[in-house]
């Protein structure tokens, strides 16, 4: 028969309140039946308490502890209990922080596994766990933290199917766009006022629309995880705006919401789906919000920090911060990792989403210190019948030792690529020899992705993201302008890698606008018609600009919102982004699944890519060596297209393309070469042109094309 447990004496409300050992399994809170199951994984613990607040979540109304205990995990079963109860935890046990133990019953702490939060976090003395004055076993503080910290949700079983099934559109057809949820459509003028800046404002059909017609199959959002900001945000009045800090790693952020963040975000989810574009949610599991030892007490430090968060050895009261943000989550815990795994499958299966990208992801693959790409993370994952069939992407580094982990991740990984970053732009500023690099990072980056297993797939091509300058402030700006972050322009990276174009900021100069566009132009052109995965970061197409600050991350205001005036000022630019995407889209060459060779192909006699001079003949050793050469040709061609990935847009993969780049400061004449199939190149666009149309004209070969400084040229075959 199974054992009553019973409320606290202190507590009179519910003092008739039963509850029952229910079931370890699944961990969080579950309705069953006619009452609702909560389970807790906390290894060094002595109880874990309920508590159960009234539906404003202001007064506690009942504490039980749970009665149950199934190796590590705390459990219990209440009857009569329905969906939308709010309750917290409060765990007992050692407050020892020499041997990494934090326990304080007067703390209420959030459900790891909470899909919902119910108010809003506070700021205050109350949710830290000891006393500031030291960091000693006798300073616990005794004030309870319930008023200030939100409370939990027990969720609705019941939720709607999809109207969509995912799009589950290939590697080789992907071009991601990264967007900010609020920041996207907070000043879109025909978004609804009530839905600027929500998921539902996401999902509005003028948004959709815009997406579609650029050629987006992806949009990744940056994190939608329930977050909180710093202490140091909070009290200069600024906000954690990117989202880097989080509180609940199953809930949808309830500032995107107007009621519902769990039904909002899958109605914004499916409505992207009806439109063929998959939603891949940039996830933080190498860190939470409660920072480092000093930080407070809100739900893991209180749970049980040390199976949680890693632990300095030489000194268990520190804890390790591999994520430069105080802390670092210890996944090789087989609870963490179980935590983890359930959060993914839980936003792939229950939310919709169709992929991850995962914030400085080498943490995830630590043993300690260590990072080993075969460990239990990337194992459980790879063997996961839901999680394998998801788009994985990874940030590889983080801050520890030996963080810096490019191309070393498993297969069926991609990772952002920010040596393409950098080279491309150090290309196209003029940088001496950048060449033979730049014509690795447009080929696929095979020096760091040809492993077993892997593909050109595996580089996520990017020049510019959320983190550092627009596409626009890469040709404006050469140092960065963060004093708005209240850091004293000390925060952020000091390495740009940009080019102001003669002028620092914002400028009249006609001449230096007209280098700038074509600037933006060329690096468009080029991350969209690299091999690999293109990705591209919400705005870049019409010239959004951040002023010069690199590290926006706490500009919850017009610094970092898009500015939709600009997407009707420079109209040809959105166009000639949607026709590159389009070129993209119907032509494989520009999306091959495997790499170049540059050999001469067994059965067609002919090479995949020819690189060549100015005089259209082909590279030698000696050019490449030339760290004066800033042209080069590539004669892309069909062969090695496997035909089996061609996709029902793609034209006779026949034609061959022919890419001129030139990021010299002077004019340029390329001698053509013969067309591989055809008679005759035609240009396909020029950065030096305004709009973006394939010409009729046709050259023949030993055609003398003149290119301006500094700009791309695209010629395609024809008969």
């Amino acid at each position: 028969m199974e054992r009553e447990g019973t409320v606290g004496s202190e507590l009179m409300k519910h003092q008739n309140l039963k509850i029952y050992p229910g079931s370890p399994i699944p961990l969080g809170a579950h309705c069953v039946g006619e009452g609702v199951n909560f389970a807790v994984y906390s290894r060094h613990s002595d109880a874990a308490e309920l508590c159960l607040f009234e539906p404003e979540g202001r007064e506690e109304v009942a504490r039980v502890t749970l009665p149950g205990r199934s190796g590590d995990i705390w459990h219990g079963f209440v009857p009569g209990l329905k969906a939308g109860q709010l309750y917290g935890y409060r765990v007992t046990g050692p407050y020892k922080p020499r041997q990494g133990h934090r326990f304080n019953r007067d703390k209420l702490l959030i459900d790891p596994y909470t899909r919902e939060l119910h108010g809003n976090f506070q700021w205050r003395d109350e949710i830290f766990g000891y006393s500031h004055e030291a960091d000693e076993e006798w300073n616990l503080d005794p004030r309870d933290s319930a008023p200030c910290t939100p409370k939990s949700v027990v969720p609705d079983p019941q939720m709607p199917p999809f109207r969509h099934p995912k799009p589950e559109t290939s590697w080789s057809e992907t071009i991601i766009y990264e967007l900010h949820v609020k920041g996207f459509t907070k000043l879109h003028p025909e978004v609804p006022d009530d839905l600027r800046g929500t998921y539902l404002g996401l999902a509005h059909p003028v948004i959709l629309g815009y997406l579609r017609d650029i050629g987006i199959t992806a949009v990744e959002l940056l994190p939608c995880q329930a977050f909180i900001s710093e202490e140091r945000l909070a009290s200069q009045g600024l906000s954690n705006y990117w989202g880097y800090n989080p509180l609940a790693f199953f809930a949808p952020h309830p500032g995107y919401a107007r009621s519902d963040p769990v039904a909002e975000f899958r109605q914004m989810v499916d409505v992207f789906h009806g439109e063929g574009i998959e939603v891949i949610l940039d996830v933080v599991f190498n860190h939470t919000g409660e920072g480092g030892e000093q930080g407070p007490t809100l739900s893991f430090r209180g749970i049980d920090n040390r199976s949680y968060y890693l632990l300095d050895p030489a000194d268990l009261r520190r804890t390790v911060n591999f994520s430069g943000c105080g802390n670092t989550l210890d996944i090789s815990n087989p609870e963490v990792l179980r935590l983890v795994m359930d959060c993914l499958r839980f936003w792939c299966s229950d939310m919709g989403v169709d992929g991850f990208r995962f914030d400085l992801a080498t943490s995830l693959g630590r043993r300690g210190a260590a990072f080993d790409p075969l460990g239990a993370f990337f194992s459980a994952v790879h063997q996961d019948p839901v999680l394998g069939r998801a788009k994985l992407i990874a940030e590889p580094w983080d801050l520890g030792p030996e963080g810096y982990r490019l191309g070393q991740f498993p297969p069926l990984w991609s990772e952002w690529n920010d040596r393409y970053r950098e080279t491309v732009r150090s290309f196209w500023r003029g940088d001496p020899a950048k060449l033979p690099e730049f014509a690795e990072r447009i080929a696929g980056s095979s020096d760091y992705f040809r492993n077993p297993g892997r593909h050109p797939r595996a580089t996520i091509n990017y020049v510019a993201c959320h983190d550092g300058f627009t596409l626009r402030d890469v040709v404006s700006y050469e140092r960065k302008h963060n004093e708005a972050n209240l850091e004293a322009n000390r925060d952020g990276s000091h390495h740009n890698v940009s080019w102001n174009s003669g002028r620092e900021g914002e400028t009249d100069d006609p001449e230096i606008l007209r280098l700038r566009r074509r600037q933006r132009r060329n690096l468009l052109a080029t991350v969209l018609l690299s091999q690999g995965v293109p990705m591209l970061m919400a705005g870049d197409e019409f010239g959004r600009s951040q002023g010069g600050n690199n590290n926006a991350y706490c500009q919850d205001n017009e610094i970092s919102w898009l500015d939709w005036n600009l997407a009707g000022n420079e109209a040809e630019m959105v166009q000639f982004v949607s026709f590159l995407n389009r070129i993209r889209k119907e032509n494989p060459v520009f999306r091959r699944i495997s790499f170049l060779e540059g050999v001469i192909h067994p059965v067609s006699s002919l090479k995949d890519v020819t690189w060549l001079r100015e005089d259209g003949e082909e590279m030698a050793e000696s050019d490449w060596r030339n760290p004066e050469r800033r042209t080069l040709g590539v004669l892309l061609d069909r062969t090695g297209v496997d035909i089996r990935h061609r996709n029902p847009h793609d034209r006779d993969p026949g034609g061959s393309f022919l890419l001129l780049f030139n990021a010299a400061s002077s004019e340029v004449e390329f001698t053509l070469p013969a067309p591989i199939r055809g008679d005759r190149w035609r240009v396909v666009f020029d950065t030096r042109e305004k709009t973006a149309t394939t010409t009729e004209t046709g050259f023949c070969q030993g055609h003398v094309y003149g290119m301006s400084e500094r700009s791309m040229a695209v010629l395609g075959e024809s008969a």
